[in-house]
This record gives structure tokens, C-alpha cells and sequence, in this order.
């Protein structure tokens, strides 16, 4: 490995382990079967196309793990339960309008929760995280206007990351996105189709706008290749970011990405 080199994995779905240093963040892991086994023999059977790349118990050494929202491939106990108990000083950050729910799926106190909002960021060691709203497939927000889905902003060492959870485009995204240069953006690219019964992202076209408007350096695809029946080829997004001149990379299930400085 580079040593002063940022080291990015994809796990699947939406989940990355970014490593720098020594030190491990983990972003929306979904390292488990609960949704097939939850949704077999149902009309919405969630078939998994992409082998698990990491059980959550070897995971023994993350420093902080987020979830963006209340989806189980974004929030799945068979997943954070192993990794809290294999990992006792954890920092699990959340949105603040999700902390209570959060503890009940995980079965700690709500205090085990580190909640993050729209104006307070949170450093755990080399990770500076920043919360921005995200609309999946609108903006939503509890009784205190916290937001329900949220993206982070993470500063580590020279790089500033993007990871946006599940979105579409809303009004003022991209001014909301601008206030940060931002070299590596994890963005989903499976669309929205109302047949499939499930909330929608955006497509292939909508992330490399996004990536061209916001001033993003390198856009990451996400969210495909996990359930038969909500999943794109990537096709659409590369033919999209090659006519826009949108630097990508298309990573496989459990392979390493080195950023140098």
C-alpha cells in the first residue's frame, strides 16, 4: 500500500470502508442476508447478486461507522451488532431524527448514538463528518426540522469525500455541495422506477450532473449489483460521464481504490 495514500473499498449496495493512516471509517454497510431472508416468498423477493465481501465480525478494527437512513441496507442490525461487539469504543453516528429508532433496531441506549445535525460536524480521530440533506425522494425532517436521510461531507487528511446515502436531485443540492471542493463522490445510480416498490436515487445521468455542477473530482457509482429486482447496468452512467468529461472509476465488490495526495 501507498502510505500517504487514502484507501477506499466498496462492500456493496452503499457501503465503503475508507481507510487513511491507520484509521477506518466505515459508511452504510450492508454485510448481511436480513433483507432476503425478511422478503423471501413474498412478491418482492430480494434475490442478492453480489456475494457478501466481508463478514462484519473480521471488521475488528473501524473507528466509526454511519448510517444515512432507516433502510435496512443502510441501517441493518445483523450487520452493526457484530461490528459494535467486535468493536467496544465505536463511534456509530446518525442522523439526529433517527436516534431513537437506531437504538431500538440495535438494542443499545440512545446514548451509545453519537447524532449528528445539518450545523454541528463530528470528528472521531482523522474524520471530520458534515451532514447534508439528502431526498429520498424528498426531503424529510421530525418535529425539531432534523433531517431523516441525510449525506456526509468527510475531511480526511488532503481529501474532502462525498458520500451521499440514497438521493435524488432537489433544489439547491448542488449550491449546498459547492461550499466544498470535493474530490470523491459516492453516488447511486439505480434510479427510481415506481414498480419496484421501493424509494428511488438517482439515475446514471442525474450523478454525472451532479458530479459536473457540484465540481466533484472523481464519481464512484453505488447501489446496483445487490437485488435483482432494483438494480442498472452501468452503462447509462458511463456513457453519461465520457460525453460530460466526468472523471469515474466503476469499482467491483470488494476491490481497493488508492487515492494518492
Amino acid at each position: 500500500q501507498l502510505p500517504d495514500a487514502l484507501h477506499l473499498w466498496w462492500l456493496g449496495q452503499s457501503g465503503y470502508l475508507v481507510q487513511w493512516q491507520g484509521q477506518h471509517l466505515l459508511l452504510d454497510p450492508y454485510l448481511s442476508d436480513a433483507l432476503t431472508k425478511k422478503y423471501a416468498n413474498t412478491a418482492k423477493p430480494h434475490v442478492r447478486m453480489t456475494a457478501i465481501p466481508i463478514a462484519p465480525q473480521r471488521l475488528d478494527f473501524v473507528d466509526v461507522v454511519t448510517s444515512s437512513h432507516n433502510h435496512t441496507d443502510h441501517l441493518d442490525g445483523e450487520t452493526l451488532g457484530p461490528l459494535l461487539q467486535v468493536n467496544p469504543a465505536l463511534t456509530m453516528t446518525v442522523s439526529a431524527a433517527n436516534r431513537s429508532f437506531v437504538a431500538e433496531r440495535l438494542h443499545v441506549a440512545p446514548e451509545r448514538l453519537t447524532a449528528i445535525t445539518l450545523d454541528t460536524p463530528i470528528t472521531v480521530g482523522a474524520f471530520t463528518l458534515h451532514a447534508v440533506p439528502a431526498a429520498h425522494e424528498q426531503l424529510e425532517q421530525d418535529e425539531q426540522g432534523q433531517h431523516k436521510f441525510i449525506g456526509l461531507i468527510v475531511e480526511v487528511g488532503p481529501w474532502t469525500l462525498y458520500h451521499s446515502g440514497d438521493t435524488v436531485l432537489y433544489e439547491g443540492m448542488v449550491e449546498q455541495l459547492r461550499r466544498w471542493s470535493i474530490d470523491v463522490a459516492f453516488l447511486p445510480i439505480n434510479g427510481r422506477d415506481p414498480q419496484r416498490g421501493v424509494a428511488g436515487n438517482l439515475w446514471g445521468e442525474e450523478a454525472v450532473h451532479l458530479g459536473r455542477a457540484a465540481g466533484i473530482g472523481l464519481i464512484i457509482p453505488c447501489h446496483y449489483d445487490m437485488f435483482t429486482f432494483n438494480t442498472v447496468t452501468t452503462e447509462q452512467f458511463e456513457r453519461a460521464a465520457a460525453n460530460a468529461g466526468q472523471p469515474y472509476r466503476i469499482l467491483q465488490c470488494g476491490a481497493r481504490l488508492d487515492v494518492a495526495a
